[in-house]
């Protein structure tokens, strides 16, 4: 089998699905690429048993063929050719794969490709579409709050509820929980699934930044994004997610709206003389006037500052973990920001104080008990 392709051609597609090969797999054969050639079209696979990422290519091609290339090693060869053309040789005896280029030539061991684990295919499905730059905004907006925590699995995925009138995304980790809803998603077949962190970084990675549609399929268990000549499959997390709604305080009088840059950078800089393994900072609101202050006993640091804000409520005083409001208001990208609470002891609520008409944001944070404070 023989196919010529443009070096930089074939390293952007393979660069896009690369994500997926592990270093010491569970089955060693994926740490290689699936080449399949049908019709002139190159197919190439990447797959980790969990997930699995599918490209194509045209490339000029006499015959039909497979072949499991090893994928570390073609792409750092590629890095380095210049833009020209490539001939791939593959000897199906001995599964070589002989790599031609202007002035060189490079020979590598691949694999047969029916070693390749197949990839599962999705039936009865339900379909919703949307758009890339939702789809990377839903990601981006609730990844960051999935937790690490490989004995609570629900928890390690993002959690998407699809209804009729809007489709609802949540990540949480037991000390925060993001809401992203959209109400320019929808479907008319209700239903819900949590999708892995790794494969939903390996998506936010892949997406175009052009505005394209994406087509997502599921079943019970797996779920299929197709954008552009990418497709990516993923198996769920076949788990029960936490009810979200239940910790999500409804009264809380208290109201704060604040700049949002002011109050983030205002955060950082507290934060470097906060307590280094609790990250706890405390939020004193007296009127108008927002007193944000940190100390570290051990080291004998402190810090304070004063910033003014709108208040509606009475006064109240509130530990947080400094290290998660930041990186909550850091993935908002509104002027303003509300926070709502309710107790000191009560989870506090983070929205943009003008909501974008298709999109509803909510971020909850669990509070950091003040005891310690002298």
């Amino acid at each position: 089998m023989k196919f010529i392709v443009s070096s930089s051609a074939l390293l952007k597609q393979l660069s896009a699905i690369n994500g997926v090969v592990t270093t010491n797999p569970v089955v060693p054969i994926l740490e290689n690429f699936l080449f399949e050639i049908k019709e002139s079209i190159l197919t190439i696979t990447a797959s980790d048993l969990q997930t699995s990422m599918i490209t194509e290519i045209h490339v000029e091609a006499k015959e039909d063929g497979n072949i499991a290339v090893p994928a570390r090693i073609l792409i750092e060869t590629l890095k380095n050719l210049p833009e020209q053309p490539v001939t791939f040789s593959i000897d199906h005896d001995t599964y070589a794969v002989e790599i031609s280029s202007d002035n060189g030539r490079y020979r590598l061991a691949g694999e047969n490709a029916t070693d390749f684990p197949k990839i599962p295919t999705v039936s009865n499905a339900t379909t919703v579409d949307m758009s890339t730059e939702v789809l990377a905004s839903a990601v981006s907006n609730t990844i960051f709050a999935t937790s690490s925590d490989e004995l609570r699995p629900a928890m390690t995925g993002v959690y998407i509820n699809l209804s009729d009138t809007n489709t609802t995304f949540v990540a949480t980790d037991g000390h925060r929980l993001i809401r992203y809803r959209r109400v320019d998603v929808a479907s008319s077949s209700p239903a819900s699934l949590i999708i892995p962190r790794k494969a939903l970084n390996l998506l936010k990675s892949t997406l175009p930044s052009e505005n394209v549609a994406v087509s997502v399929e599921f079943n019970q268990s797996n779920a299929y994004f197709k954008f552009n000549n990418i497709k990516m499959i993923c198996r769920l997390i076949d788990e029960r997610f936490p009810d979200y709604e239940n910790v999500i305080p409804v009264e809380n009088p208290n109201i704060m709206t604040i700049d949002r840059q002011d109050l983030l950078s205002s955060l950082r800089r507290i934060a470097i003389y906060a307590n280094k393994t609790t990250h706890q900072v405390r939020l004193k609101l007296t009127g108008s006037e927002l007193m944000i202050s940190a100390e570290d006993l051990d080291f004998s640091n402190e810090a304070n500052e004063r910033l003014s804000c709108e208040h509606d409520g009475e006064d109240i005083e509130i530990g947080f973990n400094a290290k998660f409001l930041v990186e909550m208001l850091n993935n908002l990208s509104c002027k303003e920001v509300s926070l709502k609470f309710s107790a000191p002891n009560r989870a506090g609520l983070i929205l943009p104080a003008e909501q974008d008409e298709n999109e509803d944001i909510l971020m909850l944070v669990m509070p950091v008990m003040l005891n310690n404070y002298v």
